[in-house]
């Protein structure tokens, strides 16, 4: 009997989330904080759960590919050559702008530490090895920096995040670019993986002389000092949501947004600053999926990039350009169900 009312309670569960169009989404952990905050609101405005699990951007888009979630969630759009995995037409849209900084673990000093992208790939491949390499040190004159040696902290999982810092470092570092290159997943010259954001920020918290890049706010949410990063003008610039949004001011955004914004020509802007994306089918009619389904995935979306846009700047998120919400707002208006929009 109390297995009868426990089948029948489950069942009423799915019922009610199914006809209040429950979604699923996974992928980068790079957005985690804001989406959480995002899809907790949304569920208080409109009863919808949204559950988003945070699994990497290389994970999210092999979930989107193989149909099973809703969207999926990455800092660096598709490929060209990786949608071809897919059986039907994906879409993009940018919902935030985030900056990736290089936070890092050395007791006794206070002073942040500036940093440019050519001494950032020189740890990176090992051939910087001590934090107190004249290298580093030129930089920061007058900042007492231990000889500690460094472990380099990087992620194992396919991240966009990994693939937003190496877009940085092989603009900056021709080395970089030819043993290393662009990508979620790298091999890597040195360093000890985690995964996610979460994980490396872990690994810099715990050893003292470690060097990881993560997104803005888990530096901050884990009270982990981050250098500044030198731009293309020469400055160097502390991230913060104000200058990651200047590294998209004046870029011609595409029809399909998929852009990269790194190493920005604007002089005030941060170096190290992406576009987060959601990634999504345009034909909506697939396997067992109903108009209702889709039409909550649309609501989502569009709340997403409008109302939702809100919450991005108090958690060190920056707020779409309006060149970039127009496009979102176009592209998601593209949707069909059986060939028709709905």
């Amino acid at each position: 009997m109390k297995k009868t009312i426990l089948l029948a309670m489950a069942l009423a569960t799915v019922s009610s989330a199914s006809a209040q169009g429950a979604l699923t989404g996974a992928g980068a952990s790079f957005p985690f904080p804001l989406y959480s905050k995002m899809f907790a609101e949304y569920k208080g405005d409109t009863g919808v759960t949204v559950n988003y699990q945070s699994v990497g951007s290389g994970a999210g888009q092999k979930q989107i590919t193989e149909r099973t979630v809703d969207f999926a969630g990455s800092d660096n759009p598709m490929s060209d050559e990786s949608m071809k995995a897919a059986p039907a037409k994906l879409l993009h849209i940018p919902t935030a702008i985030g900056a990736v900084v290089p936070s890092y673990n050395l007791p006794g000093v206070t002073t942040p530490l500036k940093f440019t992208g050519k001494v950032l790939a020189d740890i990176y491949l090992g051939k910087i090895k001590t934090w107190n390499d004249k290298a580093i040190a030129a930089l920061n004159p007058g900042v007492s920096i231990p000889p500690l040696p460094i472990t380099v902290a990087r992620r194992s999982d396919g991240s966009g995040t990994t693939f937003v810092f190496s877009d940085y470092l092989s603009k900056v570092s021709t080395e970089w670019k030819s043993k290393v290159g662009t990508g979620n997943s790298l091999n890597w010259p040195v360093g000890t993986g985690a995964r996610g954001n979460d994980g490396v920020a872990g690994v810099v918290k715990s050893t003292p002389g470690a060097i990881g890049y993560v997104e803005l706010v888990y530096a901050k949410q884990n009270k982990l000092p981050f250098g500044s990063v030198q731009n293309r003008a020469g400055k160097f610039i502390t991230a913060d949501h104000e200058p990651a949004a200047l590294a998209a001011k004046g870029v011609v955004m595409p029809a399909d947004t998929r852009v990269s914004i790194t190493n920005s020509a604007n002089p005030d802007s941060y170096p190290i600053a992406s576009f987060t994306y959601v990634i999504f089918y345009q034909e909506q009619k697939y396997g067992n999926r109903t108009l209702a389904q889709a039409q909550a995935l649309k609501k989502l979306l569009t709340w997403m990039v409008t109302t939702g846009q809100k919450y991005n700047e108090p958690l060190d998120y920056s707020k779409l350009p309006s060149n970039a919400a127009s496009k979102a707002k176009t592209i998601i208006a593209s949707m069909t169900f059986d060939g028709k929009k709905f």
